[in-house]
């Protein structure tokens, strides 16, 4: 008998009715089946991984198999195949997950899920659908860029220097503080005595400092004026076993903020003044990194964890930082340091794994200037040089594109590069210098010939160069060149030479004196150190060398001056070949010092200096500043202790001639866990200012608004829009003067206007951390994208490999626009790198790549036929109950 089910569940009714002439009638198959169903046997992981690290495609049209044909299977082909290449990165992140893996096997499955990553996102880029719209990032109606530019702004806010009770007398304010405020303006400068010893009797809280500087600012005739600002205390997170304790917020906290004008200039001078030394370490269990600011010969009255006598500052890096190689000083009194990144900023995001960050710093320890390489897959930082008229050299290696489009001989190996910035952090030129193998830059020095020397290792031979075997020491000059003063500055390779044994070799100090050139390093196991006359074209010779005994260790500075080579490290060693010795060895690994002749020939004015305890200490890094000799590192370590077992930092300062320890300390840190890395000695940077959170030197009031300066992008990134009315791609490049302004014009004549793009401005950003409390400066800008009223929106789509622009300005790519439309649109959410670093981080990949299978699974289910059927509701008619009851009836007259 008939079955008039269906045709009442049109309507909504029901029917109590079943059976049928002839039987059931098997279901019409509407859709393939997919791979991920029941009755498919799936590929076993092993499987999968074999395939996936075999080097081929692992998207393949040709090898989805489709058990129904119709209008959409081009649609369902490209799913499956697309499913199966995931399948195949969820593998890899899976092995990536286990447990012993060697750096070799975590590199190499890192390497094939970047290639696996950018093949997914070249296939959407090119992949043509039907029935839905199917995006590597996310389907919204309105996106913003996570990259920013900040806002010119002529406030400054402090530091906390003042906690509790505003009525109270403020502890920095007492004893002798004096300096001089200067207003530079159009009219002339005004400089103004600022002595707190004025205020006579009257306690010295916030507000009556505030009221007494800005009554000499008003006698003088300035716009600029002080003022207090509240710091709010958060609650602190702490973990004690397996139980999280979250402690109430501190008392308030109080700054001062200096309240300037655009069309003044504020700089601050302090009347007396010392040298300052500034250590970068590494504390805390978390990863955290801060800098420690010392003058010698003051007495902790802080109140602050982990302070010691002698620190008169300390500030936190940006989140995201994961080490820092090198600093250095510059001639206004700040210091500038060479992170490497493994995550950008809120503001600065960056467009691969890992990238090197370029950060100045001012007295007070606040970042004031961010500058990424914008390296597209990894980079590290190791080396920095500051010249006299303020430039700067950042040297390192990268692994696949610096220069967009540009990925060196080989995508995986890494390169030497160095790039030159000026005194505004504005950059000058960048060169990129690789042999076939692997080679990085170690080290960089402004020549006093105007050029600038670069030092390094390599695997094979470097461009002019030949090799000895293994890993190489090399030199290489480059020379500036300037067509004309609004030109740009190019740079060429002037000369090279590439030096070492049959093992392995290594650059890891270099300077320069007038037309010598020094290095120092470890060859074949040995300390050695080299000198090189430089010719008129900037090419090194090697003059002679000095072998200093077996290393056990390794050399952390170097410097010449008045006919003596300084030199620094850490050995285990206590016999090195350098005559006389000022303090003997004590056990492990001891710091050390020497003096040699600068002709590097034995001498009886020789000296060497071991500096240590019992157990290990380092030498991460040293200065050498008017003949005396700064370390910094971890101090006297019980030797085999493990990574997580207590460390402490020490910062002393010898006299390399004699050995005397003129200054010492030592601290510890979170979690007991304190561990320097760079030191930084600034002539006359410390003084009263610091106990004020007062810069030396001018405030910025501005910086570059152009994008190659304020963000990860370089000039040649680009990424491609495509309409959703027409379907036309069209690419959009990043230009040298690019800024939001001109970018927001691009992206909407691009999207043929379906996209309306405007500037939002965030009214504060998160700079540092001023012990608990988060520091935040003035505004800053951002684009936000969002579809044309009454347009389809548009798919923003990664560009080549090597110079996305997408991953530099924080935008992933996708589809904005409308939420409802005739084309479903289905995000994978699939971002451009996963990090494979350990094991917590291969979970998190494995869970985004499921999820992004799950995306899959929807646009599949969007294809099946029924669902784009109109569903018909309401009441079942009358008349249609009628015919139906006939049909039944006639239909049991005709069965019997």
């Amino acid at each position: 008998m008939i079955n008039n089910s269906y045709l009442l569940g049109l309507y909504g009714g029901t029917s109590t009715f079943s059976g049928g002439l002839g039987g059931t009638t098997a279901a019409v198959k509407k859709q393939p089946t997919a791979p991920w169903s029941t009755s498919v046997k799936p590929q076993s992981q092993s499987d999968l991984l074999r395939a996936a690290l075999s080097g081929r495609p692992i998207i393949n049209e040709d090898n989805a198999t489709l058990d129904v044909k119709g209008a959409s299977s081009g649609d369902y082909r490209k799913i499956f195949s697309m499913y199966q290449g995931l399948s195949m990165l969820e593998a890899i992140a899976d092995r990536a997950g286990q447990k012993n893996l060697t750096s070799l096997e975590r590199s190499q499955l890192s390497k094939r899920m970047d290639a696996g990553l950018a093949e997914v996102s070249a296939y959407l880029g090119a992949a043509k659908f039907d029935g839905v719209r199917v995006v590597q990032g996310q389907s919204e109606t309105k996106a913003q860029t996570g990259a920013a530019v900040a806002r010119d702004s002529a406030k400054y806010v402090t530091g906390a220097v003042h906690s509790g009770d505003l009525a109270s007398a403020v502890t920095a304010f007492q004893g002798d503080v004096k300096f001089t405020l200067t207003v530079k303006k159009a009219g002339g400068d005004q400089t103004i005595s600022i002595d707190l010893a004025d205020m006579g009797s009257t306690p010295r809280t916030m507000q009556s400092v505030v009221d007494h500087i800005n009554g000499k600012l008003e006698a003088a005739g300035v716009q600029t004026r002080m003022g207090r600002e509240k710091l709010p205390s958060e609650p602190r997170v702490i973990k004690t076993g397996d139980k999280t304790i979250t402690l109430p917020a501190g008392p308030d906290q109080w700054a001062l903020a200096v309240q300037g004008v655009s069309f003044e200039k504020v700089s601050f001078t302090p009347v007396a003044s010392s040298d300052a030394v500034y250590v970068v370490q590494g504390a805390g269990k978390k990863g955290g990194h801060e800098v420690l600011k010392f003058q010698e010969g003051t007495t902790n009255t802080s109140g602050q964890a982990f302070w010691v006598d002698g620190q008169v500052g300390q500030s936190g890096l940006p989140e995201g930082v994961e080490t820092v190689r090198a600093s250095a000083t510059g001639p206004d009194g700040s210091m500038w340091i060479v992170a490497d990144v493994s995550a950008g900023t809120s503001t600065q995001p960056i467009k691969g794994q890992g990238d090197v960050v370029l950060m100045k710093l001012d007295s007070t320890g606040k970042v004031v200037l961010s500058r990424a390489m914008g390296a597209a897959s990894t980079a590290s930082g190791y080396a920095i040089s500051v010249d006299a008229d303020g430039r700067v050299a950042v040297a390192g290696s990268v692994v696949g594109a610096l220069i967009p489009g540009a990925s060196g001989a080989d995508a995986n190996v890494a390169d030497s590069f160095v790039t030159v910035f000026d005194a505004k952090g504005v950059e000058q030129w960048t060169q990129r210098r690789g042999a076939k193998a692997a080679d990085e830059a170690t080290a960089v020095s402004f020549g006093a010939d105007g050029r600038v020397y670069v030092a390094g290792r390599s695997q094979s031979s470097m461009p002019g160069a030949l090799a000895s075997g293994g890993w190489d020491g090399y030199v290489q000059a480059f020379s500036e060149n300037q067509i004309h003063s609004l030109a740009p500055i190019t740079a060429t390779a002037s000369g090279v030479n590439q030096f070492g044994t049959a093992g392995d070799d290594s650059v890891q100090a270099m300077t320069t004196d007038g037309d010598k050139l020094y290095t120092a390093g470890v060859e074949n196991g040995r300390m050695v150190v080299r000198r090189f006359q430089i010719d008129a074209t900037g090419s090194p010779t090697l003059m002679s060398t000095r072998d200093l005994g077996y290393a056990s260790g390794e050399i952390a500075g170097l410097s010449v001056k008045n006919g003596q080579v300084i030199l620094a490290g850490s050995t285990r060693n206590g016999a090195l070949d350098i005559g006389q010795v000022n303090t003997a060895h004590s056990g492990g690994t001891d710091a050390f010092v020497a003096v040699i002749s600068d002709d590097l020939s034995a001498s009886g004015n020789d000296r060497l200096t071991y500096y240590g305890g019992a157990g290990d200490d380092s030498a991460a890094d040293v200065k050498i500043v008017d003949g005396k000799v700064w370390l910094t590192g971890i101090s006297d370590r019980t030797i085999g202790a493990k990574p997580e077992d207590p460390t402490s930092g020490y910062l002393a300062r010898l006299d390399p001639m004699t050995g005397a320890v003129e200054w010492s300390q030592t601290w510890t840190g979170a979690d007991r866990q304190a561990a320097p890395m760079t030191i930084a000695v600034a002539s006359g940077g410390a003084s009263v200012l610091d106990k004020l959170g007062l810069p030396q030197g001018e405030i910025p009031q501005t910086d570059s608004k152009n994008l190659v300066d304020a963000t990860s992008l370089r000039t040649g990134d680009r990424f491609y829009v495509t309409s959703g009315t027409t379907g036309r791609s069209v690419a959009v490049t990043i230009d040298a003067k690019e800024t939001l302004q001109t970018l927001a014009r691009k992206i909407e004549t691009a999207s043929g206007r379906t996209l309306k793009v405007t500037i939002k401005t965030d009214k504060d950003h998160v700079t540092g951390l001023d012990s608990d409390t988060k520091i935040t400066a003035g505004g800053v800008q951002r684009l936000s994208i969002t579809f044309a009223d009454g347009r389809e929106g548009a798919v923003l789509r990664a560009g080549e490999a090597g110079r996305d622009a997408l991953a530099g300005l924080g935008l992933t790519p996708g589809y904005i626009g409308p939420s409802s439309g005739d084309l479903k649109t289905y995000g994978l959410d699939l971002p451009k790198t996963l990090s494979l670093k350990d094991a917590e981080a291969a979970k998190a990949a494995a869970s985004t790549i499921q999820l992004a299978v799950k995306a899959l699974r929807d646009a599949y289910k969007a294809l099946d036929p029924d669902n784009s059927k109109p569903k018909v509701t309401g009441a079942v008619p009358p008349y249609l109950k009628t015919q139906l009851a006939n049909y039944q009836a006639a239909l049991a007259r005709l069965t019997g």
